[in-house]
Parts: structure tokens; sequence; C-alpha cells
């Protein structure tokens, strides 16, 4: 295990992309930025076209989709779509149950529609959703993995149903976490080819759930998209201060409500990052116990390179609150689910990662096998 000589980026990241000096993806990507080595003017007039094509190409009133969940990021592309580039957007959600969805979701939500926004809310089969994040969790300890197939597909459906071809998402991950699966550019096209949605939905399904119940976890097939002629687009990729602190300080000004638990119940930083429900964060624990970092690392990183503080202060935050979780969550999740906490542990134990990511410490507690202050 390793990390990135300029930020906190470990290379069990899946994807990850490291140069030959040691330096992650998005730290050259905020070098150059901070080098003015970027185009700001070109992909301006690039954004501008696309915005064109979406007006000339779309049906029904709408220039376009935005994917939503009424978070900061979201708030942003939709303000943004429609303030800066005049258009027109459909607001399109995958909404969690209502057992599952936290009250400061809702509300959220509720808030980006007060904004001036028409908005699709779909709502699927919760019975089938527990199920599929049951086996998820069973399989791989990744109760997400069905429902972020949900939260990609259910767009694409929206635009070949309502002839919405220009579907605009946040940032491009790879300039944000090094995920190379992306590509270099404004094109999400290649979203599909995501280890999440590339996998599928039939393999996790239980025989007893039927096909016409998956049919909003199916990510569209290329030729439907090619049918609808859709243009998949990182609308982050044209903005020059899109990040998570400055979406975060736009959509707070415009009513985001955020989290007030302390960093060490919740293992996030910031308070602002996925509050539409609270089982991410046992999510985010459970990733930090397989590749050995957890979503304070996410933070760290794009915070080094907006430069709001250095490597050793990053660092300091990961050692201290990556990975934690309160107790609680756990407890309510397995609540969720129909499990017990033995049986939880087992399953997320069977998925810890190896050595070079793990080492017992005398007392038999986990240490991570290398020590980020000396990288």
């Amino acid at each position: 295990m390793r990390y990135c000589k300029r930020c906190v980026n470990p290379d069990t990241r899946p994807n990850i992309v490291f140069d030959d000096e040691g330096v992650c993806l998005p730290c050259r990507h905020a070098e150059a930025k901070a080098n003015e080595a970027i185009n700001w003017d070109a992909r301006q007039r690039e954004i501008e076209e696309i915005a064109r094509w979406g007006k000339a190409h779309a049906r029904h009133g709408y220039d376009c989709i935005v994917t939503v969940s009424g978070g900061k990021d979201s708030t942003r592309q939709a303000l943004h779509a429609r303030d800066e580039l005049g258009l027109k957007p459909l607001l399109v959600s995958c909404v969690y149950p209502p057992e599952q969805q936290a009250e400061r979701g809702a509300d959220n939500l509720a808030n980006l529609i007060e904004l001036g926004f028409d908005t699709l809310s779909l709502s699927l089969n919760p019975q089938v959703w527990k199920a599929l994040m049951l086996q998820g969790f069973l399989r791989y300890a990744n109760w997400c993995k069905s429902t972020e197939m949900a939260l990609y597909a259910i767009p694409i459906h929206a635009a070949i149903a309502w002839q919405i071809p220009l579907v605009f998402y946040g940032e491009n991950p790879s300039f944000t976490i090094g995920e190379r699966t992306s590509g270099y550019d404004g094109d999400a096209g290649n979203l599909r080819k995501g280890n999440t949605i590339a996998s599928g939905i039939d393999e996790l399904a239980p025989a007893d759930i039927a096909a016409q119940d998956l049919h909003f976890y199916r990510y569209p097939s290329v030729e439907e998209m090619g049918m609808a002629e859709l243009r998949l687009v990182y609308l982050g990729y044209y903005i020059p201060n899109f990040n998570q602190y400055e979406n975060a300080r736009i959509a707070i000004e415009h009513g985001l409500k955020i989290r007030t638990e302390p960093p060490e119940a919740i293992g996030d930083i910031n308070g602002y990052t996925a509050l539409d429900e609270d089982f991410v964060t046992v999510n985010q624990m459970i990733k930090y116990i397989k590749y050995g970092y957890g979503r304070v690392t996410d933070q760290v990183v794009e915070g080094i390179n907006a430069g709001l503080y250095d490597r050793a202060a990053g660092i300091e935050l990961v050692k201290r609150y990556d990975g934690k979780c309160d107790p609680s969550f756990i407890r309510r999740y397995c609540d969720y689910l129909g499990i017990d906490e033995r049986t939880f542990w087992e399953v997320v134990e069977s998925q810890r990662g190896g050595q070079d990511i793990w080492k017992k410490a005398p007392d038999g507690t986990w240490q991570l096998a290398v020590d980020i202050d000396r990288t």
C-alpha cells in the first residue's frame, strides 16, 4: 500500500491512476488549474455548444435532465444549468424508501424543488429494494451495489422516455478521486463501464424477484441509448471552482441542511456529503476495512487540491476520523436488513483487505500496514 506523494490518495482505490512520480491524477489536475494550464474559455464555448444542442434536440419543453438527490452537488448543477446556461432542466431523482430516507434528505430535495424546478422523483418497491441490498451486503459487504445501479439507470430511462437526450452529472471522478474509467474530459458516456453498472443486477437478484421488478435497476443498452441519441455530460468539468467545498457553500446559501453529528461518529469532517440517508456511514466504514480508506480520505484529497490545507494537516484528519462509525448506525442498519450484528461483522471481516493494507497489532487490534506519516 502506498499513498500519493502530494495528497493522501491510496493506491488501494479501485482504478486509481498514479504517474511515474507517484502523484495521483487529481493532484495533477489541481496542478494544471493552479498553473492556469486549463483553457477555461474553450471549455465555456464547449458547454455553450452542448447547451444549444440540448435545446435543439429536446422534446416536451425540457432542454436537459439533471440527476439530483437534493444535496450540494446536484443543487449547484441545477442552478448552473438554469441560471448560467439558460436551460430548462427536468430534475430526476431516485428517492430512498421512507424507512431508509433521512428527514434531512427529504427536506433537502423539497428545498431544491422549491427553488423553482420541475422534478421527477421515482421510488422503487421497498421490499425488492431491501432484498437486493441484503444480497449486495452478504455477497460483497456492499449494500450500495444495487441502489447505485438504480441511481445511475433511472435518469437514463427518463431521458429515453421523455425524449430529453442531454443528461448532466457532476464532476468527472477522474479529477476528484482518480478513477480512470471515466475518461479525462466532460463526456460521461463511459459511466456504463464502471464496476457497479457493468456487473448488472441479475446476479444479485433472488429467484423470487420478477424480471419486471428489476427494470429500473437495469442500465439501458447501448442500442437503446444510441437510438435516443443521448449525450451524457459531466457539468463540473466546465466550471472552474466546481468542488465539494464551493458547491456546499452555494447550496447552503440556498437552503441546504447539513449533518450536525461530530466527525468521530460519522467519519465525515464536513457534514455535507451524502445527506439523504445515514447508512452511507456504515458503507464508508466497510470501505475503510476493505481498502484502507474511507470518506475522510476522499474529502481530504479534494481539500488539499482546493488549497484548504496542506498534506500534513490532511494526514492528521485521516488518521483521526477516517472509517469512524458510531455503533448506533450499525444497529439501525442491521435492524433494517433483518440480520444480527454477529452476522454483520462476520460478513465485513470476510472482506477485510490483505496484508498489504492491514496488520494485527500486539493487542489484537487491526492497524494499517503502512504508516501514512512516512510516505
